[in-house]
């Protein structure tokens, strides 16, 4: 698989139909270089809610963009079947039985979608915005295997991402927006450690640049990047491709499973075999004197 994550600048954008033609450009490159899956990153779609509700509010931008999800929804489809690409559409604010979630959906070519909702949420999404946590994890069959979705947070729980890895995941994708570069370093690191730890990929999508006039999005910081095991037969940093701090575009990589499977095996470590299938107790001692011989 050829993968793209996409570090997506937060631009003023009016309407739906020109934040389809911003990214029906952006995806005709991508596939002019051989693209396989492409990763927006968490509330890219936001923007939109944002530039028509700008000064009434996060809020207000939150439940805009909400109403617009349907159509944001199928500008994205549209554009995964025009240019006969696999989609992570990032993830939206989403109305569904009366609250308001945030749902990643992963678009194929031929128009059949798959949902991954955040189930861990930061403390501006619970308190501003009145998000409520979503489903489990799961594991999503594609031609290349199955794929994981974290959504950003998510990616910070080493348990949420491993149950993914348990289901058959071989490649977990983080589309990410963080609003200070601490932020974007949990995620950062927490992606990496995913990727050493179960002997797997795990991409980054940030947004990135700043926005004034949106008070949900006005700073956005973060890397695109693309992570393996640190490993025999990988970098030694575990760094498959990775953009710049806050640089915007993408960066692309030939992701292999077999790769995978071979270091699973004939690595100098097993982290993936060697995980702990129950919790581990920790006793408590205090430290006492020397045992006389």
């Amino acid at each position: 698989m050829r993968l793209a994550a996409l570090a997506w600048t937060v631009e003023r954008t009016p309407t739906v139909e020109a934040f389809a033609d911003r990214l029906d450009r952006t995806l005709a490159d991508l596939a002019g270089q051989g693209v396989d899956l492409v990763m927006l990153p968490e509330y890219a779609g936001v923007e939109v809610g944002a530039a028509r509700a700008a000064g009434c509010g996060a809020r207000a931008e939150a439940m805009e963009a909400a109403a617009l999800a349907t159509a944001l929804e199928t500008a994205m489809a549209d554009a995964a079947a025009r240019h006969g690409l696999w989609l992570l559409g990032g993830s939206l604010p989403v109305q569904e039985g009366g609250r308001l979630v945030n749902r990643a959906t992963l678009f194929a070519p031929d128009g059949r979608r798959a949902i991954q909702r955040k189930s861990r949420l930061t403390r501006f999404e619970s308190e501003e915005w009145g998000v409520s946590a979503g489903g489990p994890p799961t594991a999503i069959e594609t031609p290349w295997g199955r794929l994981g979705i974290a959504i950003c947070y998510d990616a910070e729980f080493p348990p949420i991402v491993r149950a993914m890895v348990t289901a058959g995941a071989w490649l977990v994708l983080v589309p990410a927006c963080t609003d200070s570069r601490a932020g974007a370093t949990r995620v950062t690191i927490s992606a990496r450690a995913r990727a050493i730890e179960n002997q797997g990929f795990v991409a980054v999508a940030p947004t990135v640049g700043h926005a004034p006039w949106c008070e949900s999005l006005d700073a956005n910081h973060g890397r695109a990047g693309i992570y393996g095991p640190a490993d025999r037969g990988f970098p030694a940093d575990g760094i498959i491709a990775e953009g710049a701090e806050d640089a915007p575009g993408a960066v692309i990589a030939d992701l292999d499973p077999g790769a995978l499977e071979r270091v699973r095996e004939h690595g100098a470590v097993r982290n993936h075999r060697d995980w702990p299938d129950e919790p581990i107790a920790c006793t408590v001692v205090s430290p006492s004197a020397p045992v006389s011989a």
